[in-house]
């Protein structure tokens, strides 16, 4: 039979139990390692690997240029509270070195491409040969990215480096299952119809993986018109060549690419996602989901070439 007292005993052990639990799952959260990704792909390449030990943050977040990014006060106190940095690198993130100079950040910078044979491209203001960024077009590089910020994190937290492991084991088995599915796709398509038309130079590490070509009225970089010189040269060679296969991207104008297809008399085929995640309840709101939008995307208009 219970009496009022040993009521009372359950009860204060009861909230004493509760009281454990949220303090642990405090703790715990503010024990999570904060880092900070460059933009919204990489941020979520971080996430893969470091799952639930760290929380990440990113300066350019989803469907945003990290071309014209300017640093906000916000993003310098997420530099100042980060305890590791990731980066694209390969002139990415030519503003980085300036805003963790503002935020006085002395921790890590972790550069994801390290180790990747960078293409070259001419850059449309100096027309000199740089670094083409956009590596991560191509699965195969992904997988170098996911095992550098394997150790980068390793090296930081110790304790985690078997959760680390085991989770950039998994994404690199889940980036090759990808590569696999493209490359079978692709080949499906004559090489002659390989031709795509985009908004800017983002997609050549896919193109040379693939065996695709890619055609842009931007070069590297979304912060430069092209001439109406080239733009006419493109529609020359679009109605020469046949090509259907007309995208714009994400976090760029559409109006140039609408004009172009409309002189052309070709209905672009949809929005690629070039540089930057969709949202949480988008189509692309990973880099898994990203790639296989956008092959489905690609294979719909090569067919049409």
């Amino acid at each position: 039979m219970f009496t009022l007292k040993g009521l009372f005993i359950r009860a204060g052990l009861i909230a004493a139990l509760i009281f454990a639990a949220t303090a642990t799952a405090n703790a715990n959260a503010a024990e999570k390692l904060p880092v900070l990704a460059s933009f919204s792909i990489l941020g979520d390449i971080v996430s893969q690997v470091g799952g639930e030990r760290i929380a990440v943050s990113t300066l350019v977040g989803p469907d945003q240029d990290a071309h014209v990014y300017q640093p906000s006060p916000v993003d310098i106190k997420k530099v100042t509270h980060a305890r590791l940095i990731v980066v694209n690198g390969l002139g990415f993130e030519g503003w980085l070195d300036r805003l963790a100079q503002s935020a006085n950040y002395k921790g890590d910078i972790v550069v994801a491409s390290q180790g990747i044979q960078a293409r070259e491209m001419e850059d449309d203001e100096d027309h000199l040969m740089h670094a083409d960024p956009h590596a991560w077009q191509n699965p195969a590089n992904v997988v170098i990215y996911a095992r550098n910020i394997v150790a980068a994190l390793s090296k930081l937290d110790p304790a985690g480096a078997a959760v680390y492991k085991k989770n950039g084991d998994a994404y690199i088995a889940a980036l090759q299952q990808l590569d696999n599915w493209v490359t079978a796709e692709i080949a499906a398509i004559p090489p002659a119809k390989r031709r795509i038309i985009t908004s800017h130079d983002a997609f050549h590490y896919f193109g040379a993986h693939y065996k695709i070509e890619f055609i842009a009225p931007q070069g590297m970089s979304t912060d430069s018109e092209p001439s109406a010189k080239e733009v006419a040269g493109m529609i020359r060679q679009m109605e020469k060549e046949h090509i259907k296969a007309v995208f714009i991207e994400n976090m760029t104008s559409p109006r140039l690419l609408e004009q172009i297809s409309r002189e052309a008399g070709v209905e672009a085929g949809g929005k690629l996602y070039a540089d930057a995640l969709s949202g949480p309840q988008g189509v692309a709101p990973d880099y898994l989901h990203l790639m296989r939008y956008n092959v489905g995307l690609m294979l719909d208009g090569l067919r049409k070439n």
